[in-house]
């Protein structure tokens, strides 16, 4: 007996007014709603949620998400914990037009993050609905970058020699990558030590 596997359209949509989710929704034909509100939705957001959910809410299943306004890291960790929870056979498309920008942005980063799954990150015109599609771009890490960044987010530096034989490469080559990863806003050096950015944080998510 052959397992038939089932796609599901999933739309990953900050949420502000209504009317560009069922735009989107609409356009793409969308299975599923899943809407990153604020912790304390205010009283247009509540508005939307309960338009989207009596408007729609018969023909799709809708879940929201609640996540920080103006902290893109945790934006951006919350959206690919969602992107890793679903099914590989799911078609992701993305709307960062409503709410604050903080959070579009943090929808994003995170969406960048695990770009592999994304179908189509959208945008909806205010004046017509139109959808604007924006590019799919990714993080260009190398294996030995990444391996740099993931050392460094979980361990205190104390030698560059040390460092350097607990990531495998050469001093010379550590002290390129680094310098790289510092060009690229991904790390920075603090009174503490290298440290990694928000960008750099984002980047290991």
């Amino acid at each position: 007996m052959h397992t038939i596997l089932t796609m599901a359209k999933i739309l990953l949509a900050t949420l502000y007014s209504f009317e560009p989710i069922i735009a989107a929704s609409t356009k793409i034909g969308a299975d599923r709603l899943i809407l990153l509100v604020d912790y304390k939705p205010d009283k247009t957001q509540q508005k939307s949620i309960d338009l989207i959910n009596d408007s729609l809410g018969s023909v799709l299943k809708i879940d929201t998400v609640n996540t920080d306004v103006y902290d893109i890291v945790e934006v951006s960790k919350e959206t690919v914990e969602i992107i890793d929870s679903l099914s590989d056979t799911d078609e992701i498309y993305v709307d960062i037009t409503a709410g604050r920008k903080t959070k579009a942005l943090g929808l994003l980063f995170g969406a960048y993050a695990r770009i592999s799954r994304i179908k189509r990150i959208m945008y909806v015109k205010e004046e017509n609905k139109q959808l604007v599609y924006l590019p799919k771009l990714s993080y260009q890490i190398t294996p030995a970058q990444y391996k740099i960044i993931e050392y460094i987010n979980k361990n205190k530096i104390s030698s560059m020699a040390e460092f350097s034989e607990n990531v495998g490469v050469s001093k010379a080559m550590l002290y390129k990558h680094v310098k790289e990863l510092k060009d690229m806003d991904i790390l920075e050096e603090t009174p503490d030590g290298l440290k990694l950015t928000d960008y750099g944080r984002i980047v290991i998510l």
